[in-house]
């Protein structure tokens, strides 16, 4: 009995000591150590950036307004001013400018129509200045500085103005214009006839009839004189004849001897061959007469300032060609003043773009460039003063531009009230298609002049003019 209960107590501490071994043993105490306070760690700097790590902003994409300008060519004018537009795209890279290039007779049969219909361009050449100006955008409140605009365009803005405005500013002249006829030199010359204005700045009309018949019959030329088929081209002979235009009103009055003279001398040369019946009688609206003098048809061409630059390309030396005095009669020796401005239209939806565009187009700088370009004489009080180095070594063009000039201060003040007039081509047109009935027999010159008055008449009075 003993024995197993020995048994059974070492059983049990064995257990107990296996036991013991197996626990955790207890954590002894860790002696005490004063802490020291530490640094807080440096802040750790950013790489210094190097060149290849800098990213410039992404440019932000520029809203562009496109603007359209209606625009028309007698010769390089079209190319001239698409050099200053893309200068000016260049700069104002927020504004583009189509260039909608057209035919002069659309100018003036289908951008009127185009107007009031409201959907006319942005901006527009025309030469309809004062018809048209109802149309007009006025410049002033967009403008850097308007009076720049009235230093140097001040006698022209007149003509753009609608009636009853004295302060508008409206566009620009691209160019200003004089009316007066070309001369085929070389066919006097072959012929053997002199030149009368080589003796004297006096010659009337008639003796210019009959010297140029005296040439084409030696030389076989079809035809000794031709003139645009349009009023504005006759209006300068007729106020020379002594037309007045208006009676002591201002009122458009065409019946007087002065007219009927001119009148008849166009009547009296289209019937005897001095000038083509192609030209007045075979077409409707505007039509020029270029083309005959191009191509050596005419001895003398009435026309203007405005073909130079088209002569000097097309004709060159090719024959000597060269401006005349205007032809004189018993009141005057003048031709017509005009031009064609560039103008804003009030439909636009960008008129502060419109502006800017004008403004730098109209700079002095720019006027020159597209004055020496184009063979024009600046509607630019600055330029007329400076001259322009216009680029050419052509005598012909030479001689023509100093010869128109020297014509501007030979116009007679009839001449400038018919051309500041607003409602001049409502006059010139009836003058135009009434005598053009007369040419080919369908009326005589009193039933023209009649027509004529009636329907001057009748186009103020729809514009709320009345005597």
């Amino acid at each position: 009995m003993k024995k197993k209960i020995f048994t059974l107590f070492v059983t049990l501490m064995v257990v107990a000591l296996i036991i013991t071994s197996c626990a955790p043993a207890a954590p002894t105490a860790a002696p005490v150590v004063e802490q020291q306070p530490t640094k807080a760690p440096e802040p750790t700097k950013a790489p210094e950036p190097t060149a290849a790590t800098v990213e410039e902003p992404a440019p932000q994409p520029v809203e562009t307004v496109e603007l359209r300008m209606t625009w028309y060519t007698d010769g390089n004018e079209d190319v001239a001013i698409r050099e200053l537009l893309d200068k000016f795209e260049a700069a104002n890279p927020d504004i583009k400018v189509v260039l909608d290039n057209v035919a002069y007779s659309t100018i003036l049969e289908n951008l009127p129509i185009q107007l009031e219909a409201g959907q006319g361009p942005d901006m527009a050449r025309v030469t309809q200045l004062g018809d048209l100006s109802p149309y007009y955008l006025d410049l002033t409140p967009y403008l850097s500085d308007p009076g720049y605009w009235e230093e140097n365009f001040g006698p022209f803005l007149n003509w753009m103005r609608p009636p009853g405005d004295t302060e508008g500013i409206y566009g620009m002249m691209t160019q200003l214009t004089v009316t007066g006829p070309y001369i085929n030199r070389t066919l006097f010359d072959q012929a053997g006839i002199a030149v009368p204005s080589d003796s004297s700045d006096s010659v009337t009309w008639e003796e210019w009839a009959d010297v140029t018949r005296q040439v084409a019959e030696a030389t076989g030329t079809d035809f000794a004189m031709t003139m645009d088929r349009t009023g504005h081209r006759l209006a300068g002979p007729a106020i020379s004849q002594g037309a007045k235009f208006f009676d002591a009103d201002g009122f458009p009055v065409i019946d007087d001897e002065g007219f009927r003279k001119m009148a008849q001398l166009m009547i009296d040369w289209h019937k005897d061959g001095t000038m083509p019946m192609d030209v007045w009688a075979g077409a409707t609206g505007y039509l020029p007469a270029a083309d005959f003098f191009i191509n050596g048809q005419t001895v003398l061409y009435m026309s203007g300032s405005w073909q130079i630059g088209q002569f000097n390309e097309k004709i060159g030396d090719a024959f000597d060609w060269e401006v005349i005095p205007n032809p004189c009669g018993p009141a005057a020796c003048t031709g017509m003043p005009g031009g064609a401005g560039l103008v804003g239209i009030k439909t636009t939806k960008y008129p502060e773009q419109v502006a800017r565009v004008l403004d730098f187009l109209a700079q002095e700088e720019n006027i020159a460039q597209f004055s020496a370009k184009t063979l024009f004489i600046p509607g630019h009080l600055g330029l007329s003063v400076k001259g322009v180095e216009y680029e050419t070594d052509l005598e012909q063009a030479k001689q023509a531009l100093n010869m128109f000039v020297s014509q501007v201060g030979k116009l007679d003040q009839i001449a400038y009230d018919m051309q500041a007039y607003t409602y001049n081509t409502i006059v010139l047109n009836a003058i135009r298609d009434r005598l053009t009935q007369v040419f080919v027999g369908e009326l005589t010159l009193d039933e023209a002049i009649v027509r004529m008055q009636q329907e001057i008449d009748d186009g103020l009075a729809a514009e709320g003019v009345v005597r």
